[in-house]
């Protein structure tokens, strides 16, 4: 039975990208301490400007922005053929799963440090505190890993409502309306949430500046959501090669609820 399960290509497909989906966000988690100039990626100086009244913005956002796009396109495409139901019970695994992985860095940075070696090996590389650097990289506020879970789980279920709303209206077709539109609107939720529960109630700032960074940062989302729609196209089609007409076609029509297997 386990044989013929695991040969069976949708169930193949299911895990595939669940692990993707739960993979990238972990990974997303795990690399958002870091910020970068999104300006000097393109090789352009950044130029301060203001926005609500806030001043001194420049497109500095976290690393884990690199990859939420990517997040949503995933959550569309389990959307699109295995239905709310699955998009729900992946994201639930993967807030459990990145809960127990900053349980696990929790409990690495407070085991005693090895002083003899481990300490000081990198002070040639300009490190002279292996144990300080660890515990900078690894070592997030709480209130920044609260808001970015609840903000992760509330975007995902919004995502999904929105979604199946315009699929209940289009049916198959308009797969960019219901793809693109589920996630910009989403991805507002996300910028706003992380925001107002890591840096409005965790270090007091004021509503003007967490509405301007996050205004900010969405533009960025609301951009990539954009850009990358045609890869949504390329995904289904690429499923559709793999799986037949008539087994996508089912898959759809059962994610809907218009038929139950």
């Amino acid at each position: 039975m386990v044989h013929k399960l695991l040969g069976d290509r949708p169930t193949k497909l299911f895990v595939i990208l669940a692990s993707f989906f739960v993979a990238n966000a972990l990974i997303a988690e795990c690399i958002g301490g870091k910020l970068f100039s999104l300006e000097r990626v393109f090789g352009v100086m950044p130029h301060p400007f203001s926005l609500l009244g806030e001043p001194g913005l420049t497109f500095t956002l976290t690393a884990g922005v690199l990859l939420w796009p990517f997040e949503f396109i995933m959550t569309d495409i389990v959307n699109e053929y295995f239905g709310p139901k699955a998009v729900r019970r992946i994201s639930y695994i993967a807030i459990g799963l990145i809960c127990y992985a900053f349980l696990m860095f929790y409990l690495a940075i407070h085991v005693p440090a090895d002083q003899g070696f481990w300490t000081g090996s990198q002070k040639d590389a300009g490190v002279p505190d292996m144990q300080v650097a660890f515990t900078s990289v690894f070592g997030q506020g709480m209130w920044i890993i609260v808001g970015s879970l609840m903000a992760f789980l509330l975007s995902q279920l919004v995502d999904v409502y929105i979604f199946h709303k315009i699929k209940k209206v289009t049916g198959e077709k308009k797969v960019w309306l219901r793809a693109t539109g589920s996630t910009v609107v989403s991805q507002l939720v996300d910028s706003f949430v992380v925001l107002f529960i890591a840096f409005k109630i965790g270090k007091g700032w004021s509503y003007q500046r967490v509405l301007s960074i996050c205004l900010v940062n969405y533009a960025y989302k609301f951009t990539m959501a954009i850009v990358l729609t045609p890869l949504i196209y390329i995904i289904e089609q690429s499923i559709e090669k793999y799986l037949g007409k008539e087994i996508t076609h089912k898959m759809k029509q059962s994610a809907m609820g218009i038929i139950n297997e």
